[in-house]
Formats: C-alpha cells, structure tokens, sequence
C-alpha cells in the first residue's frame, strides 16, 4: 500500500462522502463524540480518500473517522474538516477495517468480523498485525478460529455468550474433552463467566458435540451506524420539544404573575380575598410577585 502519497487538509461536504465499513457505535460514547466537538470544535480532521462522482464533482470515500462524521451531521454541519490522502479502493477499506479494530473500545464481535473480511482480501497475518497493532499471537488465535470453521463458537462470542478466550481453548481441544466441562467452570469461578453463560456455554459444548461446529445461520455484524445517528437525532428532536414546552409554560407562567401584581393593587380585589378567608399565597408563588401576604399589597 503506497503511504508515501501527498496528503492535504481541507473543507469537504458531508453529502459527497460514502462510508466503506459502517460501524455499530456504543450510544454513550458516541454522545461524547458529538459534546465534545460541540464544546471545543474537531481535533482531528476525519481521513478520505477522493474519487469522481456520477455527476463529474468528486466524492470521498471515508478510511477514518465515522463518529466524528456522524457527530457533524448531528450538529447539522454540512462540511467537515478532512485529510484527503491518495489510496486505491482496496487499500482504503482494509486501512479502514484496520483503524475499527485498533482503536479502544472495540468488541470481540467486531474484531472477528473485520479480521475475517481482512483475510478475504488476502491480507497475510503480518499485515494484519502490522496495521492494527494487535499482537501476533491474539491474530492467530483468531484466524485459528475461523479456519477451524467453529461457526458456534463464533456465534457464541457474537452473542456475548462466550468470552472469545474462553472460545479459542474450546477449539484447540478435542470435541469430546472431558476437561472443557472444568475449564467452563474454571472461567465462571474467576468471574470471566457469569451463571447465565455458563449454562449456555455448556448447552454451547453439548450442541458443538453431537451436531458440530458448524451453524445453520451465523449472524453477520449489524450496520447500524446509520440507525444510531437516527435514534440521536430523535432524542435531540424529544429534548428540543421538551425545552419548547418548558418555554411555553413559562410565558404562561409570567402571564400569571403579571396579571397577579395587576390584580393586588386593585384595593376591591384585595378586600374580597380578606372577606373570603384567602390572605396568603402559596410561597413560591408569593415570593415571585414579591408578596408575603395579601396584607399590605405589592412590596
């Protein structure tokens, strides 16, 4: 992959850009995403490779920076900051399926996902290692996993059933291993197994043992990126309807107050409530229209 290409920075629409690897991000953290750049502005330009459009104008393809894209769209931004750097198709998916799985907070699940799709394109172990910075022997363990075709493990890590390390002992062991039993309960005595996966984990070796490795449908990695962005925009959209309502109620509340003080200096108003027993307001409301009592009138 040539790296030694001219690189700039500039201001890029966000309608022109095309994700090539959309990402399931975790809703907290990506609402720290948006906060931040709202708060202090964008600290890192986001990486695009540029192509020419089906209208003549270019577009770019996204290599890095999905949530910070996702965050200027939030904030209704219709340009980005961008480091445009000259990569072929190829090389932009795999640097960006290789930044997805260095960056912190990444999953189990997506790290599979993405490993997998590196080896489809021929990408060696080394290569692996070398873009991600994952170390040799935690990329070997999982192309053990997948080569072996242990499609209920996989799943099982999917579904957070099955830690991956617990899942990588459970491959390199024969199918009918007295010890995995132990070494289930092991893992959930160190904590690395709660009472609800231990019981499916051990469902998981019986199922592996009479049927296989093999399962009928592994689940793919869910593109939700989009959807996130979706379900923040409706909560900013709930939390823009509820700070209008809580203006509304408060010019109704003002138009209170005011027809209040009006009516506390009318002397015949203040008579009729002392003749009915009403001398006194609620406190909060007395102290908004600076009244202690209806005795004596408007402070």
């Amino acid at each position: 992959m040539n790296t030694d290409t001219p690189e700039r920075v500039t201001l890029i629409p966000i309608e022109r850009i095309e994700v090539l690897n959309s990402r399931d991000r975790n809703a907290k953290v990506f609402e720290e995403i948006v906060e931040n750049i709202q708060d202090i502005g964008l600290k890192k330009p986001i990486t695009v490779t540029e192509r020419e459009g089906l209208d003549s104008e270019p577009k770019y393809l996204l290599v890095c920076g999905e949530g910070r894209l996702n965050a200027f769209r939030i904030l209704g931004e219709t340009h980005i900051p961008a480091l445009i750097v000259d990569v072929s198709d190829e090389d932009a998916f795999i640097m960006s399926l290789a930044e997805n799985i260095a960056r912190k907070g990444h999953r189990p699940l997506e790290i599979l996902a993405d490993i997998e799709l590196l080896l489809t394109r021929n990408t060696g172990i080394d290569d692996i290692v070398a873009k991600t910075g994952l170390s040799q022997k935690y990329v070997r363990d999982i192309v053990f996993l997948l080569e072996k075709g242990e499609e209920r493990l996989i799943e099982a890590v999917q579904h957070g059933t099955l830690p991956l390390s617990a899942a990588i002992q459970i491959a390199r062991a024969k199918t009918d291993d007295d010890n995995l039993g132990d070494m289930l309960e092991e893992a959930y005595q160190s904590g690395e197994l709660k009472t609800t996966q231990l019981y499916e984990a051990k469902q998981l070796l019986a199922k592996r043992r009479d049927q296989g490795p093999k399962a009928n449908n592994r689940p793919k990695l869910p593109n939700s990126a989009h959807s996130l962005v979706k379900t923040y925009q409706r909560e900013v959209e709930r939390q823009h309807k509820m700070v209008l309502k809580a203006e509304h109620a408060q010019q109704k509340l003002l138009l209170v107050e005011q027809g209040l003080r009006t009516l506390f200096t009318d002397t015949n108003f203040v008579t009729l409530l002392r003749a009915e027993g009403l001398e006194t307001l609620p406190q909060y409301l007395a102290e908004r229209i600076e009244l202690n009592t209806l005795n004596g009138g408007v402070s």
